[in-house]
């Protein structure tokens, strides 16, 4: 069953319909149990492929069950040990380099999903052994690991926030369930539409890039090959997060918000911020926090303080990059995540030392540099995106089509151009803002809103019926 598709929204609307019958924790929870186990099995192939898949699930809950049982007592080396068993484990299903190739599984089996039950199950275990996990018992463990609405990219959601949801029994409001829909139209014109043109758009200019003609024709084609994929990306996994949000809502759940305008955001740190922003709160506080604390601890000299955050900053998004996948492309991936963060925190540590705090803050206020930054940004994110979705081969071949001039004009363009329209954008937004409708803004207002979502679901339903090859599948899907 895709997410989403017209299926996943009939199969939630009468799981929905059914949870909401009865007011009443155990039986909503044995609905939402049922739901998530034919949700998982429709994902299988056999059942012998989901028998790793659950493995994993069992280990993961034999260990915090051990260490809930010895929390408060001396267990650093318990909790050492189950958190460095879940990693191997699941680098191991995945199938990591660094293992030999004759230890893994000989016969097919599923990991779709498995990336984000891995960081749910890690965070049990390890909260389980800091004595601050909830008591969870084996069905609140199957619903909050296999949950349906995020089981195959997330979002990430802490468990202390799933089990006070989960024990609500509320039931849906006109307003709220409106703005649920009106999130899951979203979602949908974003993947259906959006991602659709711009995949085929990507896919297009990659193949005018070796036939075109003359020096500004092969940048032009370089330009779209470069600038399409993220906001692809955007529209794609933004759109599946939209929808997941909107169909939690009718299961008693807020799933946690996963984007927040990245492209606005005035440099790489901030754009990690809002880009994923479930993955990288996950990591702020179970690897760089962890590792920043034990850095400060065996290096106290204040001095250093700023550069030990560089280096914290650095293996935290290094380790963004290797987990979404296995080869070295996602190696070299991770290294210009962690590069460009550890970079823009060197940058402005440097910064505020030559200039002074309070210099460097105005100069940050300046529209022309601020416009500059984003620009920056786009272009980084992009550059860093071809270890994300080609080989080496293929980096190779747009670069030689390119030529050295053709590269550096490419990177220049789409550094300006994000940098232009990011701002363009920016202020017709602001423009649009300061027309009223009463004392609330119009482009805001219900009506507003009303007219533009039956425009979206029109579009996106027609474009649906008339499209000549299906959607993007989501591109989390994979990790």
């Amino acid at each position: 069953m895709n997410v989403p598709s017209f299926e996943f929204l009939g199969f939630a609307a009468v799981a929905a319909l059914l949870f909401n019958l009865v007011r009443r924790v155990g039986y909503r929870q044995v609905v939402l149990l049922a739901t998530n186990l034919v949700f998982f099995a429709s994902l299988m192939h056999g059942w012998v492929a989901c028998v790793p898949f659950l493995a994993f699930l069992l280990l993961g809950y034999g260990l915090l069950r051990a260490c809930q049982a010895r929390a408060g007592q001396s267990q650093r080396g318990l909790l050492a040990g189950a958190v460095v068993l879940i990693i191997l484990v699941f680098a191991w299903l995945k199938k990591y380099g660094f293992f030999p190739p004759g230890v893994f599984l000989d016969f097919p089996y599923a990991t779709v999903g498995l990336s984000y039950v891995f960081f749910r199950v890690l965070h049990l275990v390890i909260d389980a052994g800091g004595g601050v996990l909830p008591a969870i018992t084996p069905l609140g463990y199957i619903n909050y690991t296999l949950n349906f609405t995020a089981l195959i990219s997330g979002p990430i959601q802490r468990y202390a926030d799933y089990k006070t949801q989960a024990d609500s029994v509320a039931r849906p409001d006109v307003i709220n369930a409106g703005r649920a829909i009106e999130r899951i139209c979203i979602g949908f014109f974003k993947v259906f539409l959006l991602s659709h043109l711009l995949h085929d758009l990507q896919g297009s200019a990659l193949g005018l890039l070796p036939e075109a003609l003359g020096l500004w024709s092969t940048v032009l084609a370089g330009v779209l090959v470069a600038a399409s994929y993220p906001l692809f990306l955007y529209c794609n996994f933004s759109g599946y997060t939209d929808v997941v949000i909107g169909v939690g809502y009718f299961f008693g759940l807020r799933l946690p918000e996963n984007f927040n305008n990245p492209f606005i955001a005035e440099n790489f740190i901030s754009f990690w911020g809002r880009w994923h922003m479930s993955l990288s709160n996950w990591l702020k506080t179970y690897v760089y926090n962890t590792l920043l604390m034990r850095l400060m601890e065996r290096f106290p000299a204040r001095g250093i303080e700023p550069f030990l955050g560089v280096l914290a900053f650095f293996v935290t998004f290094f380790l963004v990059g290797i987990w979404h996948g296995q080869t070295s492309e996602f190696v070299m991936f991770g290294l210009l995540q962690g590069g460009g963060v550890a970079l823009n925190k060197l940058y402005q540590i440097q910064m505020a030392q030559r200039l002074g705090k309070k210099q460097y803050k105005a100069l940050c206020a300046r529209p022309l540099y601020t416009a500059a930054c984003r620009g920056l940004t786009f272009a980084w994110f992009a550059f860093t995106l071809f270890w994300f979705w080609a080989s080496w081969a293929q980096i190779e071949a747009f670069y030689s089509a390119l030529g050295w001039a053709g590269a550096v004009l490419v990177w220049a363009v789409v550094w300006l151009g994000a940098a232009l329209l990011i701002e363009a954008v920016r202020r017709l937004w602001a423009g649009l803002l300061l027309l009223k409708a009463g004392d609330a803004p119009l482009a805001t207002s219900r009506y507003t809103r009303t007219v533009s979502m039956t425009l979206v679901a029109a579009l996106t339903t027609v474009f649906i019926l008339l499209a000549s090859s299906p959607a993007p599948d989501i591109v989390y899907k994979t990790f």
